[in-house]
């Protein structure tokens, strides 16, 4: 249970000051139900919006017990049904809105295409797959495109038939690159750079898919998840410093 400090006799902005807490202290409060939390945790759900504690005129971060309870609930929510963080900050919204929204259970897969979750039923195995004809309808272009980006590893079918619902924003930036004069023979060190990216994720998942526990494995795949948010998020800042460095 959580233990929320309450404010004093004073009113209005004095008792909201009173109750507010430092991020050290929203750790020690959370470490009891989440003993693997850290600061850099509590500090990435900040950045990905999932929580917006208010800020010292001095830049400190303050922590109302409402932002404690929600930080809470996200990680709950990671911990109990390892789902991706955009899905929880959609539940959590929609709570907020005074709808009741039904979790989605940790065997389903979201559609990408439309943010449906997969009709399939709990437990199910497989993610969301669309045929040759809807890939190129969504990305709008024609057959000989599609296979010359396939011929250069940007668009992959699925091992079993198909694409995986991720290929429509990969066929759709490729697309939207090219109109800059972008072939994909210039985006293959973008591939390559994926494809590493991927293995230093599965190098950090892959003794938690390996555990006895099974809870402990399916925490692999929230795991991956957050680990691919980070790393897509350093690659934009890399590449945004690097375009000031050539630039000015």
């Amino acid at each position: 249970m959580l233990r929320t400090p309450t404010g004093g006799a004073g009113h209005g902005a004095a008792t909201a000051e009173e109750g507010s807490m430092s991020i050290g202290t929203v750790l020690i409060e959370l470490r009891d139900e989440f003993p693997e939390v850290t600061i850099s945790k509590i500090r990435f759900l900040e950045a990905e919006g999932l929580i917006e504690p208010q800020r010292t005129p001095s830049g400190y971060r303050k922590f109302a017990p409402r932002d404690v309870e929600r930080l809470a609930q996200v990680l709950r929510m990671q911990r109990d049904h390892y789902l991706p963080l955009k899905v929880i900050r959609e539940h959590l919204d929609a709570l907020a809105r005074g709808e009741q929204p039904v979790l989605p259970s940790p065997g389903d897969r979201r559609d990408l295409t439309d943010g449906v979750w997969d009709a399939a039923g709990p437990g199910a195995a497989t993610a969301v797959r669309i045929g040759r004809a809807e890939l190129l309808a969504a990305a709008e272009v024609d057959e000989e495109r599609l296979e010359e980006w396939e011929s250069y590893g940007l668009i992959v079918p699925a091992p079993e038939g198909g694409y995986d619902a991720e290929m429509v924003t990969v066929a759709k930036l490729v697309a939207d690159l090219g109109r800059f004069g972008l072939e994909p023979r210039h985006l293959r060190a973008m591939r390559a750079s994926a494809d590493r990216e991927a293995g230093l994720v599965e190098q950090v998942v892959a003794p938690l898919r390996r555990h006895r526990n099974p809870q402990t494995r399916a925490h692999a795949e929230a795991t991956a998840n957050e680990l691919a948010e980070l790393s897509v998020r350093l690659h934009a800042a890399l590449v945004q410093t690097a375009l000031r460095s050539r630039l000015h």
